[in-house]
């Protein structure tokens, strides 16, 4: 059988994660929280972002860790609506730009306008496009090229990251 990069991507993370390798959500220290360099719209204390997110949330967002493959629920979600930052609220994608990657991450081909930022991110001995939320700074996940059209982009979000909100009040 043939893989595919997006399918050597995948078993490689579940590798990584099985040996512990991969910055995962955990609880662990990382190297670099995001928003130590910038001012953002939505700023708080360390002390305040742990009340106001889960600890997985915090990790993820704060920290710039990664929930394990094919674990959230907004990976099946189908409905029609929007997809917004689990920091401050801000909508970050519409669900017509959601498509199935098959990663294990909910994975959209663009992002709403003005709803986020990209870093480089270097860690894992790879170069990468880390994408944040332009209000509060939380981390969502990395860009990468090997998306559908029509922009040929993959938005690989954390859905710990991420909330829905369905189209017209729909639940």
């Amino acid at each position: 059988m043939i893989m595919g990069r997006r399918h050597w991507f995948v078993a490689g993370s579940s590798v990584l994660a099985a040996l512990g390798l991969g910055r995962l959500v955990r609880g662990q220290t990382l190297s670099r929280p995001a928003s130590t360099t910038s001012h953002f719209e939505v700023e708080h204390t360390d002390e305040q972002w742990r009340a106001l997110l889960t600890q997985q949330q915090y990790a993820i967002l704060r920290q710039e860790g990664t929930e394990r493959a094919f674990t959230s629920p907004l990976n099946h979600e189908k409905r029609r609506g929007t997809f917004s930052c689990a920091g401050c609220a801000l909508a970050l994608f519409s669900s017509t730009t959601k498509f199935d990657s098959g990663t294990g991450w909910p994975s959209f081909w663009q992002p709403l306008e003005n709803a986020v930022a990209t870093t480089e991110d270097s860690t894992l001995g790879m170069v990468r496009t880390e994408v944040h939320c332009r209000r509060c700074g939380g981390h969502l996940g990395h860009v990468f090229d090997d998306g559908p059209p029509p922009t040929g982009l993959r938005y690989c979000m954390n859905g710990l990251a991420l909330t829905f909100q369905p189209a017209g009040g729909q639940s």
